[in-house]
């Protein structure tokens, strides 16, 4: 580390120029974020061609300032209308969406603000200072690796299934169905539908706004008539005290997990916050609050998939391969400009590296004072009444769904997981565990036959592989903790039940 040229590069990215430029990007980030369907990558991609003219530090700035922005900007719709506004953000849904139906939607903002920022700080910090070291781990994952991981991904599921055990399986066995339409990954045959539209499978984000965003307004229509105004408390544009000492545990777990996921090329973001999420609530004391708006669970999520931008930027940086499609776009930039990253880069332009690390530091500082601004603004969407709020979610849920790839079939898409998942929320079966499935199933199955194909079918040499038998591990006690949190609450709903 050669903190002469640290500091110099901290001067070169701290000048009134260049923080105008980071603010820019941070503000277009947030706004990007909140609307369901437009992504981070989206908003990079599209101001690439307005950057080739700049210098590379203020045009790599500007790019970091949407892509830290747009990860804090997708708990805004998650909170306040049940939306994630990125994939990153659903799991920040479980917990934020609840707050703010109990009035503490100006708290819940607050904390995912602060959460997002001690996220995005540690992972950025990770990345300047240990990213040779992450980037070499992270060169270690294979076939075999990537199915480890996303089978302890899976074994989230039970986390995240509410009340019924049982329910949330199945709903996770319904995801994993969905996964396995279009063509295959590996052999490209097609699988249980021959419409173009869904040779790639089903739409994500089109799938996540009908799920959540939808299906709660279907079920907002049903109860139109009798719902009631519900009024936001703001006290403040951050944390208590109070609430800063309950969630710090967390963060620190939550933004090193974050960091680690988000430096395996392929994994991303949504992955590490259901990731932190789980773990947040097997070490909680009150894992029953879960759910029903714990700020814990709120914290977990957003610390964990801000600290993935730094994480992801790792390997991109290092090693030239991009830690998902942010950086993939991010690289693209770094192209333009006549920079090619990889291992030469920390030779031939160390000076640039530094100035990235200081940029997307300034970028996390950005979005935090962005957000400060905001967030009294933000909290008044719940106070809207339903009448005007519920059509203008429909509006942007569908204009949502059409932006990502122009085609009405996503429209069409949306509109029937939307019915779909207000069938499930009637009959009480969790939703997040088909979002998670649909994630990780795609990424379970190619990697396990491509590892069975390499190894000759030998599926017990996976246990050879020290990463892969630390994800096996942690997998089953992932589940054998969730059972056992599982039955914790149920105890304790029973015993509040009897006392009430």
């Amino acid at each position: 580390m050669n903190v002469e040229l640290l500091l110099s590069s901290a001067a070169q990215v701290f000048n009134p120029q260049n923080i105008l430029f980071i603010f820019s990007g941070a503000i277009g980030g947030v706004l990007i974020g909140c609307i369901p369907g437009l992504t981070s990558t989206m908003g990079i991609a599209l101001l690439i061609p307005f950057t080739y003219g700049l210098a590379i530090v203020p045009s790599i700035g500007m790019l970091l300032g949407i892509f830290c922005g747009a990860m804090y900007g997708g708990s805004i719709a998650a909170i306040l209308i049940k939306t994630p506004g990125t994939p990153a953000a659903a799991a920040t849904v479980l917990d934020g969406y609840p707050m703010g139906q109990k009035g503490e939607a100006g708290r819940a903002l607050a904390i995912a603000l602060f959460s997002s920022f001690c996220g995005g700080m540690i992972g950025a910090l990770i990345m300047t200072f240990l990213s040779p070291l992450v980037s070499r781990m992270a060169l270690k994952f294979g076939p075999a690796e990537f199915f480890a991981l996303a089978v302890f991904g899976l074994s989230v599921i039970i986390s995240i299934s509410g009340k019924s055990i049982t329910k949330g399986l199945m709903s996770a066995f319904f995801g994993l169905l969905l996964a396995t339409i279009g063509m295959d990954k590996v052999s490209g045959y097609l699988r249980f539908s021959r419409l173009p539209s869904l040779y790639e499978g089903i739409p994500f984000i089109p799938a996540l706004i009908g799920l959540f965003a939808l299906s709660e307004v279907f079920n907002n229509i049903e109860n139109i008539l009798k719902s009631q105004k519900i009024s936001a408390k703001i006290s403040g544009v951050l944390p208590s005290w109070k609430d800063i000492k309950t969630i710090a545990p967390t963060i620190v777990k939550g933004s090193l997990i974050g960091t680690f996921i988000g430096a395996v090329p392929g994994a991303g973001g949504d992955i590490a916050a259901f990731v932190s999420y789980s773990e947040a609530k097997r070490s909680s004391k009150y894992p029953e609050k879960f759910g029903e708006g714990a700020p814990e669970g709120v914290a977990a999520a957003e610390c964990a998939n801000n600290a993935c931008s730094g994480g992801a930027m790792i390997p991109m940086l290092s090693l030239g391969v991009p830690g998902d499609s942010n950086t993939a776009v991010l690289m693209g930039a770094f192209i333009l400009q006549g920079f090619q990253p990889g291992p030469m880069m920390y030779v031939d332009h160390l000076d640039v590296i530094y100035a990235v690390f200081m940029s997307m530091i300034m970028a996390n500082i950005a979005f935090l004072i962005v957000g400060m601004a905001g967030v009294k603004i933000f909290a008044k969407v719940i106070s809207i009444e339903r009448k005007l709020l519920i059509p203008a979610i429909m509006t942007l849920s569908l204009v949502g769904a059409y932006a990502i790839n122009r085609n009405l079939f996503d429209v069409f898409l949306a509109i029937i997981m939307g019915v779909v998942g207000y069938l499930l929320q009637k009959y009480e079966f969790p939703l997040s565990p088909i979002l998670l499935a649909l994630i990780l199933g795609p990424m379970c199955e190619s990697n396990l036959r491509r590892f069975m194909q390499i190894d000759d079918g030998r599926f017990f040499l996976i246990f050879t592989k020290p990463i892969c038998v630390v994800f096996i591990v942690l997998a089953v006690g992932s589940l054998v903790t969730s059972v056992i949190n599982q039955r914790k609450i149920s105890k304790r709903v029973a015993e509040n039940s009897e006392a009430g």
